[in-house]
């Protein structure tokens, strides 16, 4: 809560909020908001819970060695190494991560990572948009030139090669892309186009995201216009990525608690007997002892060959 208050009035953690600081912001309004919420997991304009379950959960997946910073192999495996490499070099050169000692070491922090999951899995906000826009404008000149747009395509071509796809031609693509985005100026494709545009996240996916760009080329295109021109849809994509992962994400925990307490509720009370004597014995016999009388064998009692050819 107190983290939200300084989000809100938009101060640092060692700073002091005024009077005047809470009259500008809405402050108060979120704060009523929150009381009359009795889910809090209700309210989309905040981190819920679930939200930072799944952000956390992929983190620690990816986060192979947990010291809570991730390198360029760790971001490549998301989801199943779906993004290029080329996207992956992109996002730690600098361009939209912070931080000069997770820069220099090559790594990227858990914030970062926030940063990263939220824009690659809703490509339609303003903060995304910008953010795949930083990485994608190779010379940070302001526009994306045909030339940067097919530096990102060759990967995608070289991918379905591999998946034995034939890929789009580069020119066919780029004439899609063009009517797509529509921009203003010929040549050149800049922040301001792809904000008007509806559909952004096929034009994004279809430089660095292959598993996303299949997916887009299954759907016709009457339907993704219809779901871009949906801008009063009430679930966001990033709501409805968080509450589909969130659900496998329990679902995959209650089946592993449920395995582990389900083993020793398959045995019978005997064998509950037969394994708790054995598990005493093995505990309080020292390891250079005899064997207890469970482990005698008379080995007279068997035929065996003098012969073993």
């Amino acid at each position: 809560v107190i983290q939200r208050i300084f989000y809100t009035v938009n101060r640092s953690w060692s700073g002091k909020i005024t009077c005047n600081e809470l009259r500008k912001s809405n402050f108060l309004q979120n704060v009523a908001l929150l009381e009359e919420e009795a889910d809090i997991n209700q309210l989309t304009e905040y981190f819920s819970y679930e939200h930072f379950y799944v952000i956390y959960c992929k983190f620690w997946e990816l986060d192979t060695d947990h010291d809570l910073y991730i390198d360029r192999k760790d971001l490549a495996r998301h989801n199943d190494y779906a993004i290029s490499n080329r996207m992956i070099e992109r996002i730690f050169s600098g361009a939209v991560t912070r931080g000069r000692k997770a820069q220099k070491d090559g790594k990227i922090s858990y914030a970062d990572f926030v940063w990263f999951l939220i824009s690659e899995e809703d490509k339609k906000t303003p903060t995304s948009i910008e953010y795949w826009f930083r990485c994608m404008d190779l010379d940070g000149d302001g526009a994306l030139s045909m030339y940067e747009l097919e530096y990102f395509y060759e990967e995608q071509c070289q991918k379905l090669d591999n998946m034995a796809i034939e890929p789009l031609p580069f020119e066919d693509c780029l004439c899609q892309m063009l009517d797509l985005v529509k921009p203003q100026h010929e040549g050149k494709i800049t922040l301001h186009d792809l904000k008007r545009c509806k559909l952004t996240n096929v034009f994004f996916d279809t430089f660095f995201n292959i598993e996303k760009y299949l997916e887009h080329e299954q759907k016709d295109q009457f339907s993704m216009l219809r779901d871009g021109e949906g801008e009063s849809q009430e679930v966001s994509d990033w709501e409805k990525y968080a509450a589909e992962e969130y659900d496998i994400l329990v679902a995959e925990e209650a089946a592993s608690d449920q395995w582990n307490d389900g083993y020793e509720a398959e045995l019978n009370p005997v064998d509950h007997q037969k394994a708790s004597v054995l598990k005493y014995q093995m505990e309080k016999r020292p390891f250079f002892e005899m064997p207890s009388h469970l482990a005698d064998v008379d080995l007279d009692e068997y035929d065996y060959d003098e012969d073993f050819e």
